[in-house]
């Protein structure tokens, strides 16, 4: 599915002095239509009652979201792949230890794409959904 060959490696050059960089998010696996990640749970990513915020959530989801998009354009596309919109329902809190997403399409389109992000704990129980639609755009916008 993707268009893009990339190594862990690559994502994280991406990723450099970014804010997923800053808040700890690393690349862990790249399947045929998945990408996922883990971000650590921790002061970076706490909101003041010592659990995850959700904007942290957030944050790892569209990151997913955004290097699948990225991914799937060819190298010869003079296209980017920027947010549109982005929702996430948080349904258990975490404390600490870290949250893992895994990111898988809804619709490729030429125009729009659109992720589905599921975020888990340590023990695998689902603590985020989100979805992100993400704009196809002439680069020279």
């Amino acid at each position: 599915m993707f268009a893009k060959t990339a190594s862990i490696g690559q994502l994280k050059s991406l990723s450099k002095n970014t804010i997923a960089d800053h808040l700890g998010i690393e690349f862990t696996e790249i399947g045929t239509d998945y990408v996922k990640a883990k971000m650590p749970v921790d002061k970076r990513t706490h909101q003041p009652f010592g659990i995850l915020h959700g904007g942290a959530s957030v944050v790892l989801a569209e990151t997913l979201g955004s290097i699948a998009s990225y991914l799937s354009l060819p190298d010869s596309d003079e296209r980017h792949a920027v947010g549109l919109e982005i929702n996430a329902n948080h349904l258990r809190p975490v404390k600490e230890g870290f949250v893992y997403g895994t990111v898988s399409p809804i619709h490729l389109g030429r125009t729009t794409h659109i992720w589905d992000i599921r975020i888990t704990n340590d023990l695998d129980k689902l603590v985020c959904i989100s979805r992100l639609t993400v704009a196809i755009v002439n680069a020279n916008r």
